[in-house]
């Protein structure tokens, strides 16, 4: 498959895409450009702790947005999805350069907070938090 096919490839659209989909174009993506040299976990969390600092920026000024963000303009929604969107790639791959299944990961600690937080303890007023 020629360059350009694959890059192609790369932009088709999903609603439903998995993990193991994102990761394994990632390691593709950093594969043919020679870049997994890069990628030690180490590196890969300060390009997440960057990214995040970015996606931060977006909101630091903003005080309390609203849900579904009604009064932002379509570039203010774009840019906030290309943030989103690079935080969640470096959490991919310095998970896969771990050797840990993110998905996996999400879904047990999902059930570890079900277990930590009780329907019938939470009140309806409380905020939610997953630590």
């Amino acid at each position: 498959m020629h360059n350009s096919d694959r890059e192609e490839e790369m932009e088709i659209n999903s609603k439903d895409v998995s993990l193991r989909e994102l990761r394994d174009r990632l390691a593709e993506f950093a594969r043919v450009r020679g870049w997994e040299q890069y990628h030690s976990p180490r590196n890969l969390l300060l390009a997440l702790v960057g990214e995040v600092g970015e996606l931060s920026e977006i909101f630091q000024w903003k005080g309390e947005v609203e849900r579904g963000l009604p009064n932002w303009s379509a570039d203010d929604k774009e840019h906030l999805e290309e943030e989103l969107s690079d935080v969640l790639l470096y959490l991919v791959q310095l998970a896969d350069v771990c050797g840990l299944d993110l998905g996996q990961a999400a879904l047990t600690k999902i059930l570890k907070n079900a277990q930590k937080y009780p329907v019938n303890d939470v009140s309806p007023t409380a905020s939610s938090t997953y630590n």
